[in-house]
């Protein structure tokens, strides 16, 4: 028994050049593939391994979420994602990334409770935010505010303290919604709206997007169910690279706040949280259904750089079971709101079936991911694309302070340091600038 990895065998390895071999453990977890234990390798063997975005590395070992690609499978604790979307709600879902069980009806009240009554945040911060511009993106606003939090809530910043590490969870769960409201209505010009303990987690983030306080709004309880979906949706996905951030960062003993800041820096990029901005904009580059053809043999031109946004997953070699779910989400909403004719959302129907039927694409696996109907369904709301990012950002707050709490609770847990493989020049000595040729 290796901690809470089960010996299962072991493998050799042999160095054809110098013909020396080495036997190396084979871990196996609960579900999923064995994997080989090499943190003596280099030990005894003077060899690293080489494996460019650790494709087929595993920096830790984790118990909160597990996916298989090739079946299209996404459990949380060990229930299917598609379960806890139809019958769950959020907040117990957050509850169940953290503790690892569902709560019974008094923890998930007092959880509720808790997360509900940390939704404000300090005072001050309204002024932290007129430090910036006006057309800021919204996803550098939230960035800099949570990576300042620190500054505001010194209280809850000591790692070592199981006590504070559960404050600054909830705290970053609770305040995530809050400063990403905030950060919409800045770039708006329009006043901050406080939260209202009487709502939801989902509807107090609308309202706190949505309302003026010059006449009451109320949040339409189909709005509210797809948000939280949404959330639900995007609460946790394994060691992606936001994820990967801030266990990284986490690492290092940095305090909360600047590590799920690390995570917001790493989920902005177009290949991961900003996906579904770029299917928008995708969309609108192919205009309407007479251009999909044209787009798509740009998509397949191996000397083009056209991509095809909201298809594909470097996990899932088949149908994204989030993708699913948010496409019975996307109707409703549509229905809901009376858009029967959405030009976009006819487009990504054709787009889509066109791409499942094309053989470049059956053959490739590509297949509409989570962001394909996410990004649709948040423009039917009213949202602007620049807003889409931060929105994922607050559903993977909850994963995000979930893996690294198993981060800082894990034994085996080490600085991260990857190492590499040289390329540069070796050892050369220096020469001044007048014998230069």
């Amino acid at each position: 028994m290796d901690g809470n990895n089960m010996v299962t065998g072991s493998m050799t390895l042999t160095d054809n050049e110098t013909g020396k071999s080495v036997e190396l453990p084979v871990l196996g977890g609960t579900i999923g593939p064995r994997v080989i234990d090499i943190r003596k390798l280099y030990a005894q063997t003077g060899h690293f391994t080489y494996d460019p975005g650790f494709m087929a590395t595993a920096s830790c070992r984790s118990s909160i979420t597990y996916i298989d690609g090739d079946e299209g499978v996404l459990l949380y604790r060990g229930y299917p994602i598609e379960e806890l979307a139809d019958k769950s709600d959020f907040l117990e879902v957050a509850y169940l990334l953290l503790n690892g069980e569902l709560p019974s009806a008094k923890q998930k009240e007092q959880f509720v409770y808790d997360i509900t009554h940390h939704t404000m945040v300090h005072e001050q911060l309204t002024t932290f935010f007129r430090g910036f511009r006006r057309d800021a993106h919204p996803m550098a606003v939230l960035c800099g505010v949570v990576g300042a939090l620190s500054a505001f809530y010194h209280d809850s910043t000591d790692i070592h303290d199981p006590y504070q590490r559960m404050v600054a969870s909830y705290r970053l769960i609770a305040k995530m919604p809050t400063i990403a409201a905030m950060a919409f209505k800045y770039s708006m010009g329009q006043p901050f709206i406080y939260p209202q303990n009487s709502l939801s987690y989902a509807e107090n983030f609308l309202h706190m997007a949505w309302a003026v306080p010059c006449e009451e709004y109320k949040v339409n309880p189909v709005l509210a169910r797809a948000m939280d979906r949404i959330f639900i949706l995007h609460a946790d996905h394994e060691q992606n690279a936001s994820t990967a951030t801030v266990r990284n960062a986490g690492s290092s003993g940095a305090n909360p706040f600047a590590c799920i800041a690390a995570g917001i820096a790493s989920l902005w990029g177009p290949a991961h949280g900003g996906a579904n901005e770029a299917v928008l904009k995708m969309l609108g580059r192919i205009g309407d259904k007479s251009g999909i053809k044209e787009f798509l043999s740009h998509v397949k031109d191996k000397n083009d750089h056209e991509l095809l946004f909201g298809f594909g997953h470097r996990v899932y070699k088949n149908y994204d079971p989030r993708a699913h779910v948010l496409r019975d989400s996307c109707h409703e909403v549509l229905d809901e709101l009376g858009i029967k004719n959405e030009p976009l959302l006819d487009l990504a129907m054709e787009l889509e079936k066109i791409a499942l039927n094309d053989d470049y694409f059956i053959k490739r696996k590509l297949y509409p991911n989570v962001d394909f109907y996410s990004g649709i369904i948040l423009r039917a709301m009213g949202f602007p694309t620049s807003m889409f990012t931060v929105l994922f950002a607050i559903a993977r707050t909850v994963g995000w302070v979930a893996q690294w709490t198993e981060m800082i609770e894990d034994p085996d847990s080490k600085i991260g340091r990857p190492r590499q493989l040289f390329t540069g020049s070796t050892s050369r000595h220096y020469v001044s600038v007048e014998r230069r040729a």
